[in-house]
């Protein structure tokens, strides 16, 4: 939601300084290799000849929300009613697609070279995801300069998800979930987006921090349920969340077809 010409200083400067201050931080820190034992995931199940099963069946929940997603967003072109956050949105749900794919073909034999396939969509998902925020709710952002804005944070995720495969060093990749968690609500509370819009996002990203945390619990999860491991778990809360932001493209359709049909009734009962 657009609110005006400008923002005031701080507001406008707040989510620079954040990412500023989170890249000084990792910069600080030093080098964070992945774990030694990062493909060793408890999920050993076999289904039919598919090893790993429950850790590869469960990426179906990024495809169907992938689907959906590319549905409303269709129907959303189909009544001219895109915006210019349109092009970010469709990136998005081409991303949860990515990642169904990306993140079974890894689980059927994880190694170095087929996590990149995994994290290279995933990356690409959350910087779409922050272009569209901004698309959205930045007072005075225009088509080009919303594109251009999508364009460069693109090649900021494969740029982190490279520099990864070729140092071994996550600081990008890691950056680039974080600060998505951070800005992704921030900037709408600063651009003041709908209520609807901040709770459903919000949530998302609450979510999507409990799935990284049962990705850390894998093997215990295991344990106590049995039947799904930590990380098939974390698929299918990460999917959650999109979910949840799709939702928000279908209930912006549904209140754009009630307020029509509202007026024409007012104007009916008015003539009357």
């Amino acid at each position: 939601m657009k609110t005006g010409s400008r923002l005031p200083l701080l507001q406008a400067m707040l989510p620079w300084l954040i990412s500023v201050l989170a890249a000084l931080a990792l910069l600080l820190h030093g080098p964070i290799a992945q774990l030694a034992h990062y493909h060793d995931f408890a999920d050993q199940s076999d289904c039919s000849g598919i090893p790993h099963a429950i850790d590869v069946l469960t990426n179906i929940a990024f495809a169907i929300v992938a689907m959906a997603g590319g549905w409303f967003l269709l129907e959303k072109h189909r009544r001219d009613d895109t915006g210019i956050a349109f092009p970010a949105y469709c990136t998005f749900a081409l991303s949860l697609a990515a990642t169904a794919v990306g993140s079974s073909y890894y689980h059927l034999a994880p190694d170095d070279a087929r996590l990149f396939w995994d994290r290279l969509p995933i990356a690409f998902a959350c910087c779409s995801l922050l272009a569209a925020v901004r698309a959205e709710g930045l007072p005075g952002m225009d088509a080009r300069t919303a594109f251009m804005e999508l364009v460069l944070l693109l090649i900021a995720a494969l740029m982190s998800v490279i520099w990864w495969k070729q140092t071994g060093d996550l600081r990008p990749y890691l950056l680039i979930q974080g600060l998505t968690l951070v800005l992704v609500p921030l900037w709408q509370w600063i651009c003041k987006a709908g209520r609807a819009d901040r709770l459903a996002f919000g949530a998302a990203m609450l979510l999507y921090v409990v799935a990284k945390i049962t990705e850390m619990l894998d093997a215990q999860i295991l344990q106590q349920l049995q039947v799904m491991s930590g990380h098939s778990l974390k698929h299918l809360l990460a999917a959650l969340a999109a979910g949840l932001i799709v939702w928000c493209w279908r209930s912006h359709q549904e209140a754009k077809v009630i307020v029509p049909v509202q007026k024409i009734v007012v104007q009916r009962q008015t003539a009357s």
